[in-house]
């Protein structure tokens, strides 16, 4: 069955986990990328803060953190869990899709619970529960917003993020949301959800193109690259930037009033503690636990940004 709770969508409930009880400890790895931009920092954040908590909450439960670099770096930390700590559950926020995805399956394969977070794998049906943002949604919102900031079409550029599914989800969701508005995607390049990668894709964009309208920069990391390479240039042709995630910085130029930032959309970085918490739970007790949880996007503008501004959050 499905069951919709506040915030989420799609919660299907079937079997639970293998349960921590009689004294025995119950090993679970998570294993994320490291803070390599601005949302990948709050993910981090939330996690340590997450395991820490739960290790008091639950006495029968250990945890393993790692980050990584790179998907090297990442399906090396994987192997080591399971060789060297034996682990019961795996979360695993992917670095990218494909090199993660053989890893995970083994790991799933001999017998542990997997939890995957955002970045799903190149195989369905591996993990026994997704936690992910609504990533399609994602892109609907955002391209929503720009077909009614846009009525009368434009030229537009794109940054796309990291290859990964869900980055393929939110630029279907964008495209389709803009179809028949009148507004042409005239370039698009990946950014990788980096500052510094952004800045440079957009420098080539504004040296490729005379007129560019706006800028669906789909992360607000790459939006401030982006509006970087904009100034660095002098270009004021360009009408606004659209970002996500629901970075403060960016959450407080929309509250502003900020015409090249005049909204957001929503993807919390705190979904890994989500993801981490149901995965304790379901190796705690009988609660059926498996099956995928989905946070959705909301569009933030100047009349509701206050509600979405966490002045002490570290992203």
């Amino acid at each position: 069955m499905k069951m919709m709770l506040a915030g989420c969508t799609a919660l299907t409930l079937t079997a639970g986990a293998v349960l921590a009880q009689d004294g025995e400890t119950k090993v679970i790895g998570v294993s994320i990328p490291a803070a390599t931009h601005g949302w990948a920092g709050g993910m981090n954040f939330h996690a340590q803060e997450t395991v820490e908590r739960l290790e008091q909450v639950y006495p029968n439960l250990d945890f393993v953190l790692a980050t990584a670099s790179d998907p090297g770096k990442q399906v090396n930390d994987i192997e080591d869990m399971v060789a060297t700590r034996n682990i019961d559950a795996l979360v695993v926020l992917p670095f990218e899709s494909d090199p993660l995805t053989p890893p995970v399956q083994a790991v799933a394969e001999g017998g542990a619970w997997v939890t995957v977070v955002d970045r799903g794998l190149s195989v369905e049906g591996i993990e026994d529960l997704y936690v992910a943002g609504d990533n399609p949604g994602f892109g609907r919102v955002s391209g929503e917003y720009m077909a009614s900031q846009m009525p009368d079409g434009g030229k537009i550029v794109v940054l796309r993020g990291i290859p990964t599914t869900i980055d393929n989800e939110r630029v279907e969701g964008f495209e389709s949301a803009i179809e028949g508005s009148g507004i042409e995607i005239i370039d698009m390049e990946h950014g990788n959800w980096n500052r510094d990668d952004s800045f440079n894709v957009m420098q080539d964009f504004l040296s490729k193109h005379e007129q560019i309208d706006a800028v669906w920069a789909s992360d607000d990391d790459m939006a401030v690259g982006v509006l970087a390479a904009i100034d660095a240039a002098g270009r004021d042709d360009i009408q606004f930037v659209l970002g996500g995630a629901g970075m403060k910085e960016m959450v407080k130029r929309v509250m502003d009033g900020d015409a090249m930032i005049p909204a957001d959309v929503t993807y919390p970085p705190s979904m890994i503690a989500t993801a981490i918490e149901m995965t304790a739970v379901g190796m705690t007790s009988n609660a059926p636990v498996s099956g995928t949880f989905t946070i959705g996007s909301v569009l933030i503008t100047q009349d509701n940004a206050e509600q979405f501004y966490y002045p002490d959050s570290p992203f």
